[in-house]
C-alpha cells in the first residue's frame, strides 16, 4: 500500500535516508557510516518544506519511500529507497506512480529526477518507465582534496566524476 508520510513513519524513513547516503557514496568510492543524526535532519528539512512524502507500506513496515520536492510547476523525485529485500517487486512503480499522478496534478507531464551516472540500478528502473531524456547536466569544479577517477562522456564531452 502506498500512502503519506505519517509522524509514526519517522524512524523507520531515518534508517532508510541514512542506508541510501551510504549506497550513494559507494557509487563515487568513498566509505560513509550510516548516521541516523544527519538522516533525521534531512528528514525535517523535506518535511519543513512541505515535499510530499510517499511511504510503501506492507504488514512487515515501511519498505520504501519518496520524497518529491514541488518547483513551481515542477515535480523532481528528490529521494527514493526501497529496503533490498522488497526490491524488484513493483514498490518503486507503485512510488512512481504517485509522483506522477502529482505532476499531472500541477499540469505537468512528468517527474524530473537527479541521478549519479554510474547508479546503474536506478538509470535501468527509469529506462523502463520511460525516462529517457537528458536534461540537464551539473558541472561543477573539484571540491578541495577530492580525487576524480572517473571520465563521463556525454555527446562530444568529457567530464571528470
Amino acid at each position: 500500500m502506498i500512502r503519506r508520510y505519517q509522524e509514526s513513519d519517522r524512524q523507520e524513513v531515518i534508517k532508510m535516508i541514512a542506508s541510501l547516503r551510504v549506497f550513494l557514496a559507494k557509487l563515487k568510492s568513498t566509505e560513509r557510516d550510516l548516521d541516523l543524526e544527519a538522516a533525521d535532519d534531512e528528514l525535517q528539512s523535506y518535511l519543513g518544506k512541505d515535499f510530499p512524502v510517499f511511504v510503501a507500506e506492507s504488514p512487515d513496515g515501511i519498505t520504501g519511500y519518496l520524497v518529491c520536492k514541488i518547483d513551481d510547476d515542477v515535480v523532481w523525485a528528490e529521494s527514493i529507497f526501497i529496503r533490498p529485500e522488497y526490491r524488484r517487486q513493483g514498490i518503486a512503480s507503485s512510488l512512481y506512480i504517485e509522483a506522477e499522478r502529482l505532476a499531472q496534478e500541477l499540469g505537468g507531464d512528468t517527474v524530473f529526477n537527479w541521478v549519479h551516472p554510474n547508479n546503474k540500478v536506478s538509470i535501468s528502473f527509469l529506462k523502463k518507465r520511460g525516462y529517457t531524456v537528458l536534461n540537464l547536466i551539473e558541472v561543477r569544479k573539484p571540491w578541495k582534496g577530492e580525487v576524480l577517477t572517473t571520465k563521463i562522456h556525454v555527446g562530444e564531452n568529457e567530464f571528470d566524476y
